[in-house]
């Protein structure tokens, strides 16, 4: 099985949209097309220092599919790519959801 990474991304949202780095790698199966690693992030260590900033990752590094949250690691029941992408941006999603709420709440208050 000859695998290859398919996709390198990094994108900088802007302040609104979370900050921060997103971080896409996958690499698939050159004979199949199938998804065979990858790695979700969203990387802002002004919201989390520990893990290298990573607030929130999917990936199937040895095998076994997890999520990393704040530091805590949890394998996942998701077994597809697609189920496990549309995992990460629901999660992101929610993340951005309470910044703003934060973000809000300090303005209000100003």
């Amino acid at each position: 099985m000859a695998e290859r990474k398919w996709v390198d991304e990094r994108h900088f949202p802007s302040r609104r949209k979370g900050d921060g780095e997103i971080r896409r790698e996958i690499w698939i199966d050159e004979d199949s097309g199938a998804v065979t690693r990858y790695n979700l992030a969203y990387i802002n260590p002004e919201l989390f220092q520990a893990d290298n900033g990573r607030v929130l990752g999917y990936d199937n590094r040895h095998g076994v599919h997890h999520r990393h949250y704040l530091g805590i690691s949890r394998t996942i029941r998701l077994k597809t790519f697609e189920s496990i992408e549309a995992a990460f941006e629901r999660n992101f999603a929610r993340i951005l959801r309470v910044l703003r709420r934060k973000r809000a709440r300090r303005k209000g208050k100003t």
